[in-house]
């Protein structure tokens, strides 16, 4: 097993990279509910446009799941649950907004590019739960065995 150079350790136990992985995160979750907060007429339209009704209760459950579930992951409260719920709503808004199997030529290639982002977003939400659960900030041996 090849193991990383010593100063790649020193970054991962570094205790702030913890910290500013889970906002790094969660930034585009926290913005994107504070906006839909402040635009909520705005937030409204959107899921309309995306066929989902009644569109302010699906507004309200997207702020409140991308504002409390980002403040979660950020405070390192409850990253599971944050993590999860952070996860649902990506799921839903990529199958909603991005459906590139019914698309064709460079629109299927944008959506399906968006689409693999999400299931980064999602990945990346995982590994920061099961972290978490290890009540680790990060694997410093990984690679060390």
């Amino acid at each position: 097993m090849t193991t990383a150079p010593s100063w790649v350790y020193g970054v991962l136990a570094w205790p702030g990279l913890w910290i500013l992985t889970r906002v790094g995160l969660s930034s585009a979750y926290l913005v994107g509910g504070v906006t839909k907060l402040v635009d909520f007429h705005g937030a409204m339209a959107e899921q309309a446009h995306f066929g989902l009704q009644p569109a302010w209760i699906w507004a309200g459950l997207a702020v409140i799941v991308e504002i409390v579930g980002s403040l979660a992951l950020i405070l390192g409260r409850w990253i599971w649950l944050a993590a999860g719920a952070l996860s649902a709503l990506t799921i839903i808004a990529t199958l909603v907004a991005d459906p590139f199997w019914s698309l064709q030529g460079h629109d299927r290639f944008v959506a399906l590019n968006t689409f693999l982002e999400h299931i980064g977003l999602i990945a990346g939400l995982a590994m920061a739960a099961v972290i978490a659960a290890d009540k680790t900030p990060a694997s410093a041996t990984v690679g060390r065995e």
